[in-house]
């Protein structure tokens, strides 16, 4: 207990005497960042917890693209079992401006687990809900919000006109579209006909809801499993929980690997001061020696002090995670389909401090544990020094402790090691780059005259010191510049790369009888269309005669293609934009069956040419052999396909049709009179999907842009750190100067070239590497035309430079205001 007393007594002097804060400051910086991703991933898994078998809205889950026989829902009836059905499909709703939705028709028994609520206006108290009557719908706020409608206003969907009835804040199964932008307005099963919107061939989600005793259920399940077809999915509450917690955890798993960047600018701060820390130490503990206090005690209390400092540091580093978690959940909380998130458990808590500790231990740890063989006659004679800690040995733990909590919060192995070997990677160029611009700044030095020479020096004169300081700031402005101006700038690329006139708008879920009048109605008003193609949907159930399993493919993507349906068309003729690369296309309508596939598709699914492909359409398999293989110009925004076929094969088919058009402005009447003349038609506007989906991207963005700022603060914390140790020996050398007869303003004027040099060059690597991987991605990625942006450079240089200087003039200036008279006194007793 004496001990514990005695390291609180000297935990409270050290800080007050402003030894621990820049070391505070870093280790709260690590766990704050890795404390505001956990909270708010923690609230988002309670949700998911929290909804269990609501996530379906029943025990089990039938669902096709086609109309589900009756023999379904008869067989679960025959048991007892509950029964709804869903019909769920996309539309446009016209209002100040048009608006893609998600429909959802259910029948009056839905939902079968969980409940549905709604406020009957703005701002009134939510409650439990029915489904709407007949004639009424209910919407959500966010639709209500940009079509600028009230509850109790019309709204028109398809052909037929709706009174809105309520608010919709909760669905049961809304777990399903977690991330989903389009709003959402539920209807009465029975008015679904009334809108004209579902034709026989329609691209809408068929469900069939079943729930009841556990036994039954289990019965029924096995049942369907010997009759499904490919074309019908079953889903179980248990599985549909896996899989969304997973694809969940995949976006937070993102943002943990964004906090590991505070970690690693942090950790070099928290070794810095840690062996600042030790320095300062030293002359104490030769004193207590001599006094008759034991090693094994001074090491005991000087632990129980750095336990104490680490718990201290973490505790307000928590608070820092809970006030961004809570700006995490206002970024996303609008795109988040849940009403609410609960409050968090404290076991990201937890795991902020232990990480907190962990950093502590391994990177601040080793230079104090060489206090433990500071001899007693150091107290004595001074000219003897204090012990060094082999720098091979701080290296190796620094490196083990990012290693493991890389491995921690990466969550597996295989991703830990490719982040540890990307990190290593990326900072060995960073590095390199920077020591070349230290080595250019020494020559610069040379051919200096007054302030510059003098700052210029000090700036080479540590080249180690300069060179973590530089990629500690480099790291965190190159984090920002990616996330905000190369966004941008692939954004305006893209946008500004698209041809002159190219389609914004397009026309789904024609009939095929309404194809005719469609076009010509278009025509009549002057609007060229990319042509009527038909489209019908078909699952790929065979390669060769093996059957698609979507689990065997390694990569993620092939997974997802294998287990989707396809949009596949016919036609006769090649597309403007398409182009044979391998095999042969038909010309002639009666060819016989086969595929043109295109190339992306076919070497993510491992298709070649003669393969021989089926696919489940309509009820039956087809087969066909892949004659060919294209490439698809995407960007034209014309109609493309990644499967099509020969006319004989599909033609007899039932298909809806699909054109692209462009709209230019003062003609957007025509859409209201295309949609009142045909309501099945979904009309898209690719600027309003575009918008949304950018709004999406930037509150994404937005969100880890706010963990890299933890980074960008621990890299102004790592300068204010190396300025620290060295501020004795500027002290000394500013006494010395300023006998000599240097003035105030020429030692503060060297010391702002000093700093801000170091931020130019961070700012100037960050700017650089920033636009070589923004050009990277354009190139390979995207195919995009990428420029240099003269913005990028500037913001990212002066903000550095500024920031950089700002800290750095804080933390040094005592060193200039200390008379020198009092500082060559001190050096003269030393």
């Amino acid at each position: 207990m004496r001990a514990w007393l005695l390291a609180l007594r000297l935990l409270k002097r050290d800080w007050r005497g402003g030894e621990l804060s820049l070391l505070g400051a870093a280790l709260a910086l690590t766990v704050a960042a890795i404390v505001s991703v956990g909270l708010f991933a923690e609230r988002i898994e309670q949700v998911l917890r929290r909804q269990g078998s609501e996530l379906i809205a029943a025990d089990l889950m039938l669902e096709s693209s086609r109309p589900i026989a009756g023999s379904f829902s008869a067989e679960a009836g025959r048991l007892g079992l509950e029964t709804a059905s869903v019909i769920e499909l996309r539309t446009v709703v016209m209002g100040a401006q048009s608006q893609l939705v998600v429909l959802k028709a259910v029948d009056p028994s839905y939902p079968l687990r969980g409940e549905l609520r709604a406020r009957a206006a703005q701002g009134a108290a939510e409650q439990t809900a029915a489904v709407p009557s007949p004639g009424t719908v209910l919407a959500d706020d966010f639709l209500l919000r940009v079509l600028s409608l009230q509850v109790g206003e019309p709204l028109e969907l398809g052909g037929a006109r709706f009174t809105i009835a309520g608010i919709l804040t909760h669905e049961p199964d809304e777990g399903r579209n977690l991330f989903a932008f389009a709003p959402r307005v539920l209807m009465n099963l029975a008015d679904l006909e009334a809108t004209g919107l579902l034709g026989p061939a329609s691209r809408a989600s068929h469900r069939l809801l079943i729930a009841g005793e556990p036994q039954t259920v289990a019965g029924y399940r096995d049942w369907l499993r010997a009759r499904l077809n490919p074309n019908l999915s079953l889903t179980e509450a248990g599985g549909a929980q896996s899989e969304f917690s997973s694809a969940f955890e995949r976006a937070a798993r993102f943002l943990r690997l964004a906090s590991l960047s505070t970690l690693l600018v942090s950790g070099t701060a928290i070794a810095l001061a840690s062996q600042r820390l030790a320095q300062h130490q030293v002359a104490a503990m030769a004193m207590m020696r001599c006094l008759g206090a034991p090693r094994h005690l001074l090491l005991w209390v000087f632990a129980a002090r750095l336990l104490l400092f680490g718990l201290g540091a973490s505790l307000i580093g928590c608070l820092l995670g809970w006030l961004g978690q809570m700006g995490l959940s206002a970024l996303l909380g609008e795109w988040l389909k849940v009403d609410g998130l609960p409050p968090p458990s404290l076991r990201p808590l937890g795991i902020g401090v232990a990480v907190g500790l962990i950093a502590l231990i391994g990177f601040g740890l080793p230079p104090l544990l060489q206090l433990g063989r500071v001899p007693p006659l150091l107290a004595l004679r001074g000219e003897l020094g204090a012990p060094r800690m082999p720098a091979a040995l701080s290296l190796v733990a620094a490196a083990s402790t990012l290693a493991l909590l890389s491995l921690w919060q990466a969550g597996e192995l295989a991703l830990g090691l490719k982040l540890l070997a990307g990190v290593t990677l990326a900072l060995g160029l960073l590095a390199t780059s920077a020591w070349a611009l230290i080595g250019l700044l020494k020559i610069l030095a040379g051919c200096a005259r007054g302030s510059w020479r003098l700052g210029l020096a000090h700036l080479t004169r540590r080249p180690t010191l300069t060179l973590l300081q530089v990629l500690g700031l480099g790291v965190g402005i190159l984090a920002l510049l990616l996330l905000t101006l190369v966004r941008l700038d692939l954004i305006e690329s893209w946008r500004t790369g698209l041809p002159e006139g190219a389609p914004n708008h397009f026309l789904l879920n024609i009939q095929p009888h309404e194809a005719e009048a469609v076009q010509t109605l278009l025509q009549e008003s002057g609007i060229q269309t990319s042509g009527m193609h038909p489209m019908l949907g078909g699952r790929l159930t065979r390669i060769n005669g093996r059957s698609v399993v979507p689990s065997a493919y390694p990569d993620p993507r092939a997974r997802r293609l294998a287990s989707r349906e396809f949009n596949l068309s016919y036609a006769r003729l090649l597309q403007t934009d398409n182009r044979i690369i391998a095999g042969q296309w038909w010309s002639d309508e009666q060819a016989p069956p086969q595929f043109s596939v295109e190339e992306g598709i076919a070497e993510t699914l491992g298709i070649r040419l003669g393969d021989t492909l089926s696919f489940w359409v309509s009820g039956r398999e087809l087969d066909a052999p892949v004659t060919s293989l294209r490439s698809v110009h995407w960007d034209s925004f014309n109609v493309n396909f990644f499967v099509v076929a020969a006319p004989s094969l599909l033609q007899g088919e039932a298909a809806t049709f699909i054109t692209s058009l462009y709209l230019p402005k003062g003609q957007e009447s025509l859409i209201d009179t295309l949609v009142q003349r045909f309501p099945g038609v979904l009309v898209i506007d690719v600027e309003s999907v575009l918008s949304q989906v950018r709004r999406v991207i930037e509150r994404g963005a937005q969100a880890v842009e706010l963990i890299f700022g933890f980074t960008l603060a621990a890299g102004l914390v790592l300068i204010a750190v190396g300025l620290q140790s060295t501020l004795a020996g500027r002290c000394a050398e500013y006494a010395i100067l300023r006998t000599l007869g240097a003035s105030r303003s020429h030692l503060m004027a060297s010391l702002v070239i000093e700093l801000t040099a170091t931020g130019l060059v961070a700012g100037l690597l960050a700017a650089s590497f920033a636009q070589a991987i923004g050009w990277l991605l354009a190139h390979t990625l995207f195919e995009l035309r990428f420029d240099l942006d003269p913005a990028l450079w500037l913001i990212g240089v002066l903000v550095s430079a500024l920031a950089s200087g700002l800290v750095g003039i804080i933390t040094a200036y005592p060193a200039l205001q200390q008379p020198p008279a009092q500082r060559l006194g001190t050096i003269a007793r030393l």
